[in-house]
């Protein structure tokens, strides 16, 4: 019976690259495992279908006579053991193991090997609240965490002063041990050492064993000029510490910026509401806003200006982090319809009615002039 392609075999195109291949022969590797599919004999020919397929595919060498000579590439000893196990097997059964077990393998996927007992700290997360002008001005903060450090007692080995960690006796100091299921060579974490690959019989009084000890740190952190809301920092080798004497972890800065009672952002450009007054946007004035910078600037309202309409401001905006360039303040107008009128404003606004035309509302003229035509009377 004729062999089907490896590349329809696996599902991919001739064009695939080494993580599609990889990909695509895990996922039919877990679906047709003979594990999960016991006594299914036609999931059992798959699975070696699919391991002779990705064999030959995944050595570009392989790859390579394949594309040229077809099957033939591999006939008269070609390099495909028989019933499609090649002598990579234990290679290719490790890429399925690691995707079915995750970081049952020690250190997510790692081969065994002898373990220094010495562990990275983890990173830790500090959130930081600042003001929309400490984003403009960009500032040094300094914060206060407590943070697992390394014990001065016994310098982070865990065990007390004249004695030292001893191998584990269970994993043999490799912090993990072995079990086989099947063809399955299976590694977990050592119980007995916690994948330390170290005992301690005798542990340090300050830190219990543990290598370090709870202490409060006083950090400096620069802030640039410009971050943004969800900005994150990081601090390297400000975390945890590590265990046994271990790399000690990263500190990211996660920063959110206080609600600003005038000024909202988009970015780098700012946008606020002023209000103004009917007469002075009807007649045309010249006011003066605030901006994020501290400094006033001079906006002149011209005559006739409508409610909502916006005036930029160019350059009054936020800087952009780490460029010289700055966004634009964006002024709202709001006309302010007067309240509270004594009897001579409202003689003179009645006056004023009486002597408006068409041209002075030319958009509620217009609008009420189409309702007439589209409702009649």
């Amino acid at each position: 019976m004729a062999m089907r392609c490896f590349y329809e075999t696996l599902g991919v195109d001739r064009t695939a690259k080494d993580g599609e291949l990889k990909s695509a022969f895990r996922k039919l590797a877990m679906e047709c495992h003979p594990d999960r599919n016991p006594g299914d004999a036609a999931a059992e020919a798959k699975f070696k279908e699919i391991n002779a397929a990705y064999e030959a595919l995944k050595d570009p060498q392989k790859r390579a006579a394949y594309d040229r000579f077809g099957h033939a590439a591999f006939e008269n000893g070609g390099g495909m053991g028989a019933g499609g196990f090649g002598n990579d097997f234990g290679a290719s059964m490790s890429d399925i193991f690691e995707s079915m077990f995750g970081d049952m393998m020690s250190g997510g996927g790692r081969r065994a090997g002898r373990s220094s007992g010495r562990e990275r700290g983890s990173d830790l997360r500090y959130n930081m609240e600042i003001t929309l002008e400490d984003a403009f001005n960009g500032k040094v903060a300094q914060i206060k965490l407590p943070t697992p450090v390394t014990c001065e007692k016994c310098s982070g080995s865990g065990a007390k002063a004249g004695s030292k960690p001893h191998t584990c006796h269970t994993c043999g100091g490799a912090g993990k041990v072995r079990a086989s299921q099947g063809f399955f060579l299976l590694e977990r974490t050592c119980p007995t050492c916690h994948g330390r690959g170290e005992t301690i019989d005798d542990p340090c009084d300050a830190c219990a064993g543990a290598g370090r000890v709870t202490r409060e740190r006083t950090l400096q952190v620069n802030i640039p000029a410009g971050v943004e809301e969800g900005t994150r920092i990081r601090l390297g080798g400000e975390g945890e510490a590590g265990l046994r004497g271990g790399p000690s972890g990263d500190l990211y800065i996660f920063l959110t910026i206080e609600e600003h009672p005038f000024f909202q952002r988009d970015g780098a450009d700012l946008y606020c509401r002023v209000p103004v007054a009917m007469s002075e946007a009807a007649l045309g004035t010249e006011i003066e806003v605030p901006t994020i910078g501290g400094e006033r600037s001079k906006l002149k309202i011209s005559e006739g200006t409508q409610p909502g309409k916006q005036f930029r401001l160019k350059g009054k905006g936020m800087p952009v982090l780490r460029s010289r360039e700055f966004g634009d303040l964006y002024i709202q107008v709001d006309v302010e319809i007067p309240k509270n009128l004594s009897k001579r404003q409202r003689e003179l606004l009645e006056e004023f009615r009486q002597a408006s035309s068409e041209a002075n509302h030319p958009e509620s003229s217009g609008f009420f002039a189409k309702v007439k035509d589209l409702f009649g009377g």
